[in-house]
C-alpha cells in the first residue's frame, strides 16, 4: 500500500513530481501540502489532476503535531469515509472523493476532501491541480495574527503504520509474494551524475586536496592557535545546542548519579530501582544535579510498539534520590514534539509555587526544542514520592518516575521495622495508544464519562503480551519478560509501591506472604498487617515483605486492576499481571531463568469497589493533632452534560479550562499590578476570587494569612475520585460510603465521638468512592496558587480541577521572572494542549 506520511521535518518548497496513475495501476508517489495556522489546518495536493486520497489503492499516513502518525483505511473513490480519532490533530473524515475524469475541469476547482472536525469547523480543503502548477493555481493560505504560519510537506514513506485505534487493529496489512510488508513502486530514476556535475567535483576535490597541503603554512612555529580565543568555536557550539535558559547556573556542589543516555530507545534496567542501603542518611545539605533530555521514539514496555515519551532515551525515568535539606536542580531539554512540563508530586515546594510545574495554573509549557530548569529545596519532608508530565495527559505516554527523600532517623524512628533492601516498585495502567488520541474520543459528544480502558499492566515499565493477540500491530516481544524480584531469605525488605498509571486501581499481593505498611504518601506510620493492598492513581505506600516461608523459592506478585470500575470493555486487557518473588540464598546465584510459581493465591474474594485502602488503623508515627479548623468548605464533585453533549468534570459550578500561555498564578499577579480594584480580602475568611478569574472556568478559594479548613467534599458521580492537593499534606479526618458528610455545625461533635482527631493519617491524595464522600483537614500555610484535582488523568482533563490562593497577601507582593514570562512566547508552547470544546460545537450528535 502506498503510503504518505507528513513529516515533522519542514520543506521550504512545496514539489510536484507524480503523473495520475492509470487505471488499475498503483498510484504514484503524491505530494500535498499540509499548512498549519496554530490549531487550523489546510491540505493542498500537487499531483497533477489527482486528489491524494483517489485511488482505492492508496492511503494516507499522517504524523500529527503530536507525533502520532497512523493511516487512513482504504476507501474506493466517490465513496465517503469516517475514521477514528487520530490524536489532537487528526479526526479526519474522507468525502467527495475525486469525481470521473470526464467530470474534471480543465482548469483545478478546490474541493473539500478531507475535514476535521476537532481541529476546525471548516473542511480541509484539496486542490485539483495541473502537474508542476498546483502552488501557482491555489491561493497561498494566510494565517490570522494570532498564528504562526508553517508549511509542511508531504514526501512519500514506505514504513507500515499501524492500525490506529483497537476497533481497527485487526485489519491486517497486505504482504507482497516474498512476504515483506508491502513497500511503494519506485519510480525510473534519471542518470546519477551529468557531465558537469562530474566536473564540479572534480574541481572541488582538486582545490580541496590543494588547501590542506597549505594548512602547515599558516602554522606559527611556536605552535601558538589563531588569536581567537576559542570564541568562534563557542558560537558554533551555541548554534548547534537548543535554546537554553539565560540565567546563569548555580554553582555545582554535588552531580547527582548521572545514568549514561542510551544510544537508542530502551527500557531502563529494572536494577536502577533498587536503593543502596549504605547511603548517607547524615550527609550535609548538597545540590544535586540533573540533566534531562525528553525525545520521542517508540518503545514496547510489553512487547506492543507505541510512540512514547522517554527521557534520555529511556522509560521510565530516572530514580531522583536524596536528601531532607538538599536542592534538587533538574535542566529539562525537551527535543520532543509537543510543549511539556514537570511536576513533582508531593512534594511542598514551599517558597518555590513557580517550580510547581503545573501548566496552567503556575507555568508555561516548555516549547519543542527548548530548555527550561527547575531548582527548588527539599524542606521537611521524607518518604516516597514521584514525577510525572503535567501537560494534558502525557504521563501514560511516558513522562515519569520516582523520587525517594531520606531523613537523618528514618532507620532509626520513623520506621519502626529494620529491612535489610530498599527498592521501588511502580505499578500503572498501559495503554497501546497516545493519550492524546484516547483523550480525543474521550472529550467528543455524547461520550457520557466513558473512561478509556487500559490494555496491560506495567511494573517498573515492563509487561508481557503474546504478540498473536495484536494482529496488525508492530509487536516484538523477544526482549520481554515477567518482572523479578531476588530478594534474600529470611531478611525484611521494603517495597515502596508507587501508581503511576492513569485511571485504573490496583489491587497487589504477594502470594503466602502478609506484610505491614510503614508508610503513605511519604508519612511514616505504625506498622499495620495487610495480605492485599488497594492503591490508587497517583499513591503511595511502603511496605515491609518478610522472606520466610518455607513451602517454596517463589511466589507470585500479583497486581490485579479493579476492572468492575471500568465502564466499557477492553476484550484486549489483560488486567493481572503477575511477577515473580524468587527467594535468593547468599551463596547461590539466582538462576538465569525463572521458573513459575506455584504459590496459592488468598482465599477471600477480590474487591469489586474503587476505594482506598482502609487507612483507619494506620496512624503516623510522629503524633499530630489537628488544630482547630477557621472554615468549612463545601464542595461538590460530578460530571454534567452540557451544550453540545459535552460530559465535563465539575466542582461546584465550575469546570476548568486551562490558559497554557497566560497561567493563573501570572494572571493574578499581573492584575493585582494592572487594576486598582484587585484588593487583598478585607478579611481572613476564605472566599472565591473572581476579581481575577471567571468561577466558571477558574474556581480558586482565596485565603490571607495561614488558615486551616475543614474540607467535605461530596461525589455525585458513581466512580470514584483519587483527590490529590499540591503543596500541602492533609488529615483524612473520615470517609463516607455512602449519603452526605456531617454539616459544619453537627461536625465538632462527630469528630469527637468517633475519636477521628487521635493522630490521623496525614496524605496528599484521598479516594472517594462512587457517592462517596470525605472530610479532610488542611492547614493552607504555604503561600502559592495550588491545584487540587481528581488525579484520573482523563476526568482532571475533563475539568475536574480548582486552586487554592494560599495568602494572597504575601503572593500578591511576588513578581513573575522574565525566564518565566518567556516561556509563554516559544513557538510550539500550545502544542500537546487538551483540545477546546469549541472544537465541537455545531457538531450533531447522535
Amino acid at each position: 500500500m502506498t503510503q504518505i506520511r507528513v513529516p515533522s521535518v519542514l520543506f521550504p518548497f512545496p514539489v510536484a513530481r507524480s503523473q495520475p496513475p492509470s487505471s488499475g495501476q498503483e498510484p504514484a508517489a503524491t505530494h500535498f501540502r499540509l499548512i498549519q495556522c496554530g490549531a487550523k489546518s489546510q491540505i493542498y495536493c500537487t499531483p497533477a489532476f489527482q486528489p491524494c486520497l483517489a485511488h482505492p489503492r492508496l492511503s494516507v499516513a499522517l504524523q500529527t503535531p503530536d507525533g502520532l502518525e497512523r493511516t487512513l483505511p482504504e476507501a474506493p473513490p466517490h465513496t465517503q469515509l469516517s475514521t477514528p480519532n487520530y490524536g489532537a490533530s487528526g479526526h479526519f473524515a474522507c468525502t467527495n472523493l475525486s469525481p470521473p475524469k470526464s467530470q474534471r475541469a480543465s482548469t483545478p476547482t478546490p474541493r473539500p476532501l478531507l475535514t476535521s472536525p476537532h481541529l476546525t469547523s471548516k473542511p480541509l480543503r484539496i486542490a485539483c491541480c495541473p502537474l508542476r502548477k498546483c502552488i501557482a493555481s491555489v491561493p497561498r493560505p494566510r494565517c490570522s495574527p494570532d498564528y504562526h504560519h508553517r508549511g509542511i510537506y508531504a514526501r512519500e514513506h514506505a514504513e507500515p503504520s499501524r492500525p490506529p485505534l483497537a476497533a481497527m487493529s485487526d485489519v491486517p496489512r497486505r504482504q507482497r509474494q516474498d512476504g515483506l510488508p508491502y513497500s511503494l513502486h519506485h519510480r525510473p530514476r534519471r542518470a546519477l551524475w551529468s557531465c558537469w556535475q562530474i566536473s564540479f567535483f572534480f574541481f572541488v576535490f582538486v582545490v580541496t586536496i590543494f588547501g590542506l597541503a597549505l594548512i602547515p603554512l599558516g602554522i606559527s612555529s611556536n605552535g601558538a592557535p589563531l588569536s581567537n580565543h576559542g570564541h568562534g568555536e563557542e558560537h558554533e557550539a551555541q548554534e548547534t545546542q537548543p535554546v537554553e535558559e539565560s540565567h546563569p547556573q548555580p554553582p555545582q556542589t554535588t552531580t547527582a548519579p548521572q545514568h549514561e543516555a542510551s544510544s537508542s530507545p530502551r527500557l531502563r534496567d529494572p536494577s536502577d530501582y533498587i536503593l543502596d542501603m549504605a547511603w548517607d542518611y547524615n550527609a550535609a545539605p548538597t545540590t544535586r544535579e540533573y540533566n534531562w533530555t525528553i525525545t520521542n521514539a517508540d518503545l514496547n514496555p510489553d512487547g506492543v510498539y507505541r510512540p512514547m515519551y522517554l527521557i534520555n532515551n529511556q522509560f521510565p525515568g530516572p530514580l531522583v534520590e536524596c536528601n531532607d535539606g538538599d536542592t534538587i536542580v533538574v535542566h529539562i531539554n525537551n527535543q520532543a514534539v509537543n510543549a511539556t512540563a514537570l511536576h513533582f508530586h508531593g512534594l511542598f515546594q514551599n517558597g518555590t509555587n513557580f517550580m510547581d510545574g503545573t501548566v496552567g495554573v503556575t507555568q508555561c509549557p516548555i516549547a519543542p526544542k527548548s530548555s527550561f530548569t527547575y531548582k527548588f529545596t527539599i524542606s521537611g519532608q521524607s518518604g516516597t514520592y514521584w514525577y510525572h508530565a503535567h501537560h494534558s495527559a502525557q504521563a501514560s505516554d511516558g513522562l515519569l518516575g520516582p523520587v525517594v527523600i531520606h531523613a537523618r532517623d528514618e532507620r532509626t524512628t520513623l520506621q519502626e521495622l529494620d529491612y535489610d533492601s530498599d527498592r521501588i516498585i511502580m505499578v500503572q495502567d498501559h495503554y497501546h495508544n497516545l493519550t492524546s488520541e484516547l483523550l480525543m474520543d474521550y472529550l467528543q459528544p455524547d461520550m457520557e464519562n466513558d473512561e478509556p480502558v487500559p490494555d496491560n499492566a506495567l511494573i517498573n515499565g515492563r509487561g508481557v503480551r503474546d504478540c498473536a493477540d495484536f494482529p496488525g500491530w508492530r509487536c516484538d516481544a523477544a526482549n520481554v519478560s515477567r518482572p523479578i524480584f531476588d530478594l534474600a531469605a529470611n531478611k525484611r525488605h521494603r517495597l515502596r509501591v508507587i501508581n503511576v498509571g492513569a485511571f485504573a486501581e490496583f489491587q497487589i499481593q504477594f502470594d503466602e506472604h502478609p506484610f505491614y505498611v510503614t508508610e503513605v504518601d511519604g508519612t511514616d506510620v505504625h506498622p499495620e498487617p495487610f495480605h492485599r493492598l488497594n492503591i490508587l492513581p497517583a499513591q503511595r505506600y511502603s511496605v515491609i515483605l518478610e522472606t520466610n516461608v518455607t513451602t517454596a523459592e517463589s511466589f507470585w506478585m500479583r497486581s490485579r486492576m479493579v476492572t468492575h470500575c471500568f465502564t466499557t470493555e477492553n476484550k484486549r486487557l489483560v488486567p493481572e499481571l503477575r511477577s515473580i518473588i524468587r527467594y535468593q540464598a547468599q551463596d547461590k546465584p539466582a538462576p538465569a531463568v525463572a521458573t513459575e510459581p506455584a504459590s496459592k493465591d488468598w482465599p477471600e474474594a477480590i474487591e469489586v469497589i474503587c476505594r482506598d485502602l482502609n487507612i483507619s488503623a494506620l496512624h503516623p508515627v510522629v503524633h499530630q493533632t489537628p488544630p482547630p479548623a477557621d472554615e468549612f468548605v463545601f464542595l461538590r464533585a460530578n460530571f454534567m452534560i452540557g451544550d453540545w453533549a459535552l460530559a465535563r468534570g465539575f466542582f461546584n459550578e465550575s469546570t476548568w479550562h486551562a490558559n497554557a500561555t497566560h497561567p493563573s498564578l501570572h494572571r493574578y499577579l499581573d492584575a493585582v499590578r494592572g487594576a486598582a480594584d484587585v484588593k487583598a480580602p478585607e478579611s481572613a475568611a476564605m472566599a472565591i476570587s473572581s476579581q481575577a478569574f471567571d468561577p466558571e472556568r477558574d474556581y480558586v478559594l482565596e485565603t490571607t494569612g495561614a488558615r486551616t479548613i475543614d474540607l467535605a467534599v461530596n461525589n455525585f458521580d458513581d466512580g470514584s475520585h483519587p483527590f490529590h492537593l499540591h503543596g500541602h499534606k492533609f488529615y483524612v479526618l473520615v470517609q463516607g460510603e455512602t449519603g452526605y458528610p456531617p454539616e459544619k455545625d453537627a461536625l465538632p461533635a462527630y469528630l469527637e465521638k468517633h475519636n477521628l482527631l487521635a493522630n490521623p493519617v496525614r496524605r496528599d491524595t484521598v479516594t472517594i468512592e462512587g457517592y462517596g464522600w470525605v472530610i479532610i483537614r488542611v492547614v493552607l500555610d504555604n503561600p502559592g496558587l495550588w491545584a487540587f484535582h481528581c488525579h484520573n488523568t482523563w476526568h482532571a482533563e475533563s475539568g475536574m480541577v480548582m486552586q487554592f490562593l494560599v495568602g494572597s497577601d504575601a503572593v500578591r507582593k511576588w513578581t513573575v521572572d522574565e525566564r518565566q514570562r518567556e516561556l509563554c512566547t516559544r513557538d510550539g508552547v500550545m502544542t500537546g494542549m487538551r483540545p477546546s470544546d469549541d472544537l465541537w460545537y455545531g457538531v450533531i450528535t447522535k
